[in-house]
């Protein structure tokens, strides 16, 4: 895989996501199944809710981290560094888009680059997983995590959408040791995430024994990567088995239960699919420690600061008020809210 030809499929994401419809179809997170019970006497003042939360040391003025999206082009560093801003601004964290791209061509490290307007943030480098069976090693990752300065690296799986890429890197075979390795070799934290098709209990255990630091479920019901990839298929077969799969994967809410049921001392993050800030609110209660949002804040992180930031305090408000009228003074409290299964 050529540089350029990474580099080109990033802003094609980009692009894609922006233009096209990359839902589920009919599958959805799940969330909407789940009610708070609500409590007509809180007993507490909206004024007194506190919605800071620690994640790995670090303090988050609420559980939101900016999921990881893009990086590699001139488009993307743009967007990048709204983000960062952003997420300085507000004091949440945020995560780069894969870094591959800088393994392949330093020269793009302006596109990942954000310590400089964002120096107090939480801040997670990225790499596809099945990198590690393509070469990539425990010194690529730490360089990543050096060159980006960041305070834990993603490693993310993505089998589904390696498959139905044309150049697509399907070598998965023994890649659980190849973690195993980076995690108890690399000084930074390592979080494993899927890409938005579930983390089933399985899998979680398997990572967990593997010794990451944290789990990101990224569940079905957000974007679906297999329908961004249907739309980059130029052939008429190609475009047909990435069809199938648009309803494929474990929803969010289930992947947060089944990590959870088997993890139940790692910290989670949970992803896919979240739109507002009950859904955040939601996750919290169902045992997620932070939650993160891509697809929802690509467009206004791609038209300005000024959108994205009002998009993100619109979440905290959302949150703020969904804590208050189930009587949740703290996160603390938040996790042992009443959820209602309807």
């Amino acid at each position: 895989m050529s540089s350029s030809s990474t580099e080109a499929r990033k802003d094609e994401h980009i692009r894609i996501n922006l233009e096209e419809d990359v839902s589920f179809g009919d599958v959805t997170t799940g969330l909407e199944s789940y009610r708070f019970e609500h409590k007509a006497l809180p007993e507490l003042d909206l004024d007194e809710v506190d919605t800071t939360t620690v994640f790995f040391g670090h303090e988050f003025a609420f559980p939101l981290l900016m999921g990881s999206m893009t990086g590699g082009t001139p488009l993307s560093g743009s967007i990048n560094r709204t983000l960062a801003r952003v997420a300085q601004e507000v004091g949440i964290g945020m995560g780069l888009g894969s870094t591959r791209a800088l393994l392949e061509r330093p020269a793009v490290i302006e596109s990942y680059k954000v310590r400089d307007i964002a120096p107090d943030v939480f801040l997670a480098a990225n790499l596809g997983a099945v990198q590690l069976n393509y070469g990539y090693t425990v010194d690529d990752c730490r360089r990543l995590v050096d060159l980006t300065q960041a305070n834990a690296l993603y490693l993310h799986l993505n089998p589904l959408q390696e498959a139905l890429q044309p150049e697509g890197d399907t070598r998965f075979s023994g890649l659980l040791a190849r973690i195993t390795q980076v995690c108890r070799t690399l000084e930074a934290p390592v979080i494993v995430k899927e890409v938005g098709w579930g983390l089933s209990a399985q899998v979680a255990r398997q990572l967990v024994e593997a010794g990451v630091a944290a789990l990101d479920v990224a569940g079905a019901g957000g974007t679906s990567w297999s329908q961004v990839e249907r739309f980059r298929q130029i052939d008429v077969q190609g475009q047909e088995v990435a069809a199938s799969f648009q309803g494929w994967g474990i929803p969010t809410a289930a992947s947060l239960r089944q990590a959870r049921s088997v993890a139940p001392q790692i910290p989670l993050v949970a992803s896919g699919g979240l739109r507002t800030g009950i859904d955040i609110a939601k996750c919290i209660a169902l045992g997620a420690d932070l939650t993160s949002l891509a697809g929802a804040i690509l467009r206004p992180a791609s038209e300005s600061t000024v959108a994205l930031s009002g998009h993100i305090q619109l979440l905290h408000r959302q949150l703020r008020i969904a804590m208050f009228v189930v009587g949740a003074g703290s996160i603390a409290a938040l996790k042992h809210a009443e959820l209602v299964y309807t």
